[in-house]
């Protein structure tokens, strides 16, 4: 019996900087105390960051990332983004989640990790790696994003617009089906 499709929809806001978020670029230290998205009763989700990448170039994807149990501004600030090669040029986009009923904190969570790992898994960030490895190389754990779908709503900026977890797992497994055998 097929499982119920799930629809994460996530509605995308930014660019903000490293300052928005409370780095001063004078003393190199964060101060959450006057910075945006360090709202306690709205700034969770989803993050994106762009900025310059040495293969890559400059303003490209480089990581994807949650929020769920502390604000944005204190997830990232805690990431050392201000080390990257052109920090004033990060640009930080977030996602919160859209949904027309409360839900418990662990239904939040869920749903935000699952919409992470398929972003990461889709969109392949140049700093997420190991996820992207961690979540490629197992089948069973793609098998759980066959019903996902996300949606993404207005600045989402590089990332498709849906993604559908039944496309992507479909695909990797026709990719396989072609492994040449030995004779």
């Amino acid at each position: 019996m097929k499982q119920k499709t799930v629809n994460i929809r996530l509605e995308w806001e930014g660019d903000f900087s490293l300052e928005d978020i409370g780095f001063d670029f004078e003393t190199k230290k964060y101060s959450l105390k006057n910075a945006k998205l360090n709202d306690k009763s709205r700034d969770f989700g989803l993050y994106q960051i762009y900025g310059f990448h040495p293969v890559y170039g400059d303003s490209v994807l480089l990581y994807i990332g949650k929020a769920t149990k502390q604000t944005f501004a204190k997830r990232i600030s805690q990431e050392a983004w201000e080390y990257n090669q052109n920090c004033k040029s990060i640009q930080i986009y977030v996602g919160r989640l859209l949904i027309n009923e409360n839900i418990s904190f662990e239904s939040f969570e869920a749903l935000i990790d699952k919409a992470e790992k398929m972003l990461i898994y889709t969109h392949s960030p140049a700093m997420n790696s190991s996820n992207i490895l961690n979540i490629s190389k197992d089948k069973a754990k793609l098998k759980e994003f066959e019903n996902i779908r996300v949606f993404n709503y207005d600045s989402y900026r590089s990332l498709m617009s849906e993604v559908s977890g039944e496309y992507w797992i479909r695909e990797f497994e026709y990719m396989d089906s072609f492994t040449p055998q030995s004779k």
